[in-house]
C-alpha cells in the first residue's frame, strides 16, 4: 500500500529522490571552520530564528489588530488582557524584535572585527546592513502601531527628522505619512509596510545572505585560511543552533511573563508629552540629533550608513596603501564606544 502511495506522488510529482537526498547531504555535510564551536562565533543562525518567531506571532497578531486611529490602540488593549495567550503573542513579538536587533548587532561587530567580509565576500556585508537597516525599520513601524501617546509623537518626530535628508527628505515625509500630518492614512501606510512590504523585502534579503554563504562558505579566521581544521555542520553546528533555538524561546517567554510589554494612554495629538523619546535602538541616534544641529547630524548619519554599508572596499583600499594599519579596529571600536555611550547618554538624560 505504501508502495503504491510513494508511486502516485511521484508521478505528480517527479522528484529524483536520488539528487535530493544528495542534495541535502551536502548540506549537512558542509564544513563548518573550527571557531565556529565557540558561541560567541556562532550568531548567525540566531536573527533567522527570530525572524520566524516575528513571522508567526505578528500573523496571530493581525488576526485582532485594527488599523485605525479609532480602533488600534483598542485593539491592542483587548489583545493584551482579553484574547487568550495574547499577552504571551504579543509580549513574544515585542521582545523578539528587540532581541533581533540585539542579534544582528553582534553579529555585525563579530563579522567586523575579525574581517569577515573582506573578499569575495563583500556583497555579503552589504545585504549585512541592509537586513539591519530594514529590522530597525521594521522595529519603527510597529511600535508605532501601538498608538499609544508615545508611540503616536515618536512616529511624529522620527518622520518629521526626513525632511533633512537632502533632494528626497520632503518626499519621503509625504509618502511615510500620506500627507503633511500624521493622520490615518499614516497607521494604514505603517501598517502595510511592517506587515507586508518589509518582511517581504528582509525574506528576500536573508535568502540572498544564506545563499551568498553556502556558495563562499563560512570564512575562516584572518590568516589562517590554509590551517584552520573544518568539521561538518551535522551534527555539532546543528545542534548548536537548536540550543540557540531553544535558549531564545525560553529568554522570550521569561521576558513576556516577568516585564509584559504595557499600554500606556492612547495617542492623542492635541497633547504633547513632556519627554519623548524613542526604543533604546535609537537612542544614540537621538541624542546625536540633541547635541547637534539637525541637518548636520542627519548629514552625518548618512555618511557614517554610507561609510558602514561600503566598509569592504574601503578597508581593502587602505590595506592595499598602508598594509601594516589595521584600521579596521580603531574604525570599530571608535563606532562602538560613540554608540554605547551615546545611548549610555540618553538613557540617564
Amino acid at each position: 500500500m505504501s508502495g503504491k502511495v510513494k508511486e502516485w506522488f511521484l508521478q505528480r510529482i517527479p522528484i529524483n529522490t536520488e539528487s535530493t537526498a544528495n542534495a541535502v547531504n551536502e548540506v549537512f555535510k558542509e564544513p563548518i571552520p573550527s571557531h565556529m564551536k565557540y558561541w560567541y562565533y556562532a550568531l548567525g543562525a540566531t536573527p533567522l530564528i527570530l525572524f520566524l518567531i516575528q513571522l508567526v506571532t505578528g500573523v496571530l497578531l493581525t488576526f485582532y489588530y485594527i488599523p485605525s486611529p479609532e480602533k488600534a490602540f483598542e485593539s491592542v488593549r483587548y489583545i493584551s488582557e482579553e484574547v487568550r495567550m495574547g499577552f504571551y503573542i504579543r509580549g513574544l513579538h515585542r521582545w523578539g524584535s528587540n532581541l533581533m536587533v540585539i542579534a544582528i548587532f553582534l553579529h555585525m561587530v563579530r563579522v567586523f572585527f575579525t574581517r569577515g567580509y573582506r573578499k569575495p565576500r563583500e556583497l555579503n556585508w552589504v545585504i549585512g546592513v541592509l537586513i539591519f537597516l530594514v529590522t530597525l525599520t521594521l522595529c519603527f513601524t510597529g511600535y508605532s502601531l501601538v498608538y499609544n501617546q508615545l508611540s503616536y509623537w515618536a512616529a511624529t518626530v522620527g518622520t518629521n527628522m526626513l525632511k533633512e535628508i537632502p533632494l528626497i527628505g520632503t518626499l519621503m515625509l509625504e509618502f511615510l505619512r500620506g500627507g503633511t500630518e500624521v493622520t490615518a492614512n499614516t497607521l494604514t501606510r505603517f501598517y502595510n509596510l511592517h506587515i507586508i512590504f518589509m518582511p517581504l523585502f528582509l525574506l528576500i534579503l536573508l535568502a540572498v545572505h544564506i545563499v551568498m554563504v553556502r556558495l563562499h562558505g563560512v570564512s575562516k579566521l584572518e590568516g589562517k585560511e590554509n590551517e584552520e581544521k573544518t568539521y561538518p555542520f551535522f551534527p555539532e553546528h546543528f545542534y548548536h543552533t537548536l540550543i540557540v533555538g531553544l535558549f531564545i524561546l525560553v529568554v522570550l517567554s521569561s521576558l513576556t511573563v516577568i516585564l509584559p510589554p504595557g499600554l500606556g494612554e492612547q495617542a492623542n495629538p492635541a497633547v504633547t508629552p513632556n519627554h519623548i523619546k524613542p526604543e533604546w535602538y535609537f537612542y544614540g541616534i537621538y541624542a546625536l540629533l540633541n547635541l547637534l544641529p539637525l541637518r548636520f547630524g542627519i548629514y552625518l548619519i548618512i555618511v557614517f550608513i554610507i561609510v558602514g554599508t561600503f566598509w569592504p572596499f574601503i578597508d581593502e583600499y587602505i590595506k592595499i596603501k598602508w598594509p601594516k594599519i589595521k584600521v579596521h579596529y580603531f574604525f570599530g571600536s571608535l563606532c562602538a564606544f560613540l554608540f554605547l555611550l551615546f545611548t549610555v547618554y540618553e538613557m540617564f538624560v
